[in-house]
């Protein structure tokens, strides 16, 4: 019969690799943060499937006086003025050695559709998001905070 003590530590020797892989997974909620002003500006739920990471804005941080409910009105196509809360930002990113890359980011202010590549920092805690045009040299980079 085990005791409460061996129960406790086996249960966290089972736990020990799913936090480990979380912590090595960009798969999670993110909080992103404006590059420009420093400020919270929306939660990412990241999720894989199949080895293909995306990324779908759930919810928005807005001041007061900002539209609540903006509509991706710069957007192309079929995400022309749908609404930007619930839409996917991030698609077809890969694991390409220490970051996954390969697919696009989705700037929905603007409307722009930039390459992608994002990489795991801090012990799994942040993530920098790099979007850019041709080489990752020609981009900006925004910092996100893991959430859950």
């Amino acid at each position: 019969m085990r005791t409460l003590l061996q129960t406790a530590v086996i249960a966290a020797v089972f736990a020990m690799p799913s936090a480990w892989a979380q912590n090595n997974s960009p798969v999670g909620l993110w909080k992103t943060i404006d590059d420009a002003t420093g400020k919270p500006k929306s939660l990412v739920r990241i999720t894989e499937s199949n080895g293909v990471i995306s990324g779908k804005i759930e919810k928005l941080i807005r001041e007061p006086s900002e539209d609540q409910n903006p509509v991706c009105s710069k957007c192309d196509g079929e995400l022309k003025d749908k609404p930007v809360l619930g839409m996917t930002i991030l698609n077809g990113l890969q694991k390409d050695g220490d970051s996954y890359a390969g697919g696009t980011v989705l700037d929905p202010h603007n409307g722009k559709t930039y390459k992608a590549k994002i990489t795991l920092k801090d012990e799994g805690k942040k993530l920098d998001m790099r979007g850019y045009i041709g080489a990752p040299l020609f981009g900006r980079t925004q910092t996100w905070i893991r959430e859950q």
